[in-house]
């Protein structure tokens, strides 16, 4: 039997709050294994579009899966921008939760429920922190188990809303390598939501970026990370460099004697200059 050549397939998906269309018209090939990431200035719909995808918010279009049904709720998982942490839960309580969509009406979780949501924690590091309560974990350690209880769901596309939002460098790297080892390793699809556009440039292997709700590019991040399509789309004059390999995207420089800041860097002017036997492609 063939392999489905879609995880998830969108057309013409479209949200509206009070008349005013939020996402319009996202269209979607996502390959099994994939991970893609979407960009976009504060207010583009990055996270409606992704609650979208799982029903929390109404929409029009279509969202299905390779083999044409309509998702789930076991075929999507979401991990939320700003999950709710509740008082008095430990760890373990939490990342149970995420196996309610596999449960009946006023059934309680089986001894399988169990063993999944340990080797879930065990993965992840957290194994030692199962009796925890979830208040008293740190940034890091909360991420990770928002993560835990979005894989315990054993969804085979993992949606991310802003997963190292609040979180140093270190730990924004030590959790998107623990998805991205996961994704290798299990063969998930990743829909991610981020914020930093050099490491959603590093991670995904296609980005999306999105404006007023609209996509605008959808390509490698080579394609889509160029200087002046997002200087205009982020309304500031940005700079893409190369950097072991990947690419960093950065403000302009400014210029401290007029307040004012360059113009955005032709990236493939660098690259000319850099390679003095280089051709302008026309």
């Amino acid at each position: 039997m063939t392999s489905p050549l879609h995880a998830l397939r969108s057309r013409e998906v479209r949200v509206a709050f009070d008349g005013v269309e939020v996402v319009a018209g996202v269209d979607l090939d996502l390959r099994p294994g994939e991970w893609l990431g979407l960009i976009g200035p504060n207010g583009s719909g990055k996270s409606t579009f992704l609650n979208s995808l799982v029903g929390l918010v109404p929409r029009t279009g279509t969202v299905e899966l390779g083999d044409g049904r309509s998702p789930g709720a076991t075929d999507l998982s979401l991990m939320p921008q700003a999950p709710e942490l509740p008082p008095g839960m430990t760890v373990v309580e939490y990342v149970l939760l995420g196996r309610t969509a596999h449960l009946g009406w006023f059934a309680s979780e089986s001894r399988a429920d169990r063993v999944v949501a340990t080797d879930v924690l065990r993965r992840l590091g957290l194994a030692s922190f199962a009796r925890r309560q979830v208040r008293s974990l740190s940034g890091g350690e909360a991420q990770r188990m928002v993560i835990a209880r979005a894989l315990v769901q054993q969804s085979p596309v993992l949606l991310l809303d802003e997963p190292t939002s609040a979180l140093d460098v270190g730990h924004q790297v030590e959790v998107l390598e623990l998805v991205d080892e996961l994704r290798r390793e299990d063969g998930l699809t990743v829909v991610a939501a981020m914020h930093d556009l050099g490491m959603a440039g590093r991670y995904a292997d296609r980005l999306l970026l999105l404006e007023r709700g609209r996509p605008v590019a959808l390509g490698t991040p080579g394609q889509v990370l160029e200087p002046e399509l997002l200087s205009r789309v982020y309304d500031h004059p940005v700079q893409v460099h190369e950097l072991g390999g990947h690419l960093v995207v950065l403000p302009a420089p400014r210029d401290r004697h007029t307040s004012t800041v360059a113009a955005p860097l032709d990236l493939s002017a660098r690259r000319s200059a850099r390679d003095p036997h280089s051709e302008e492609v026309s």
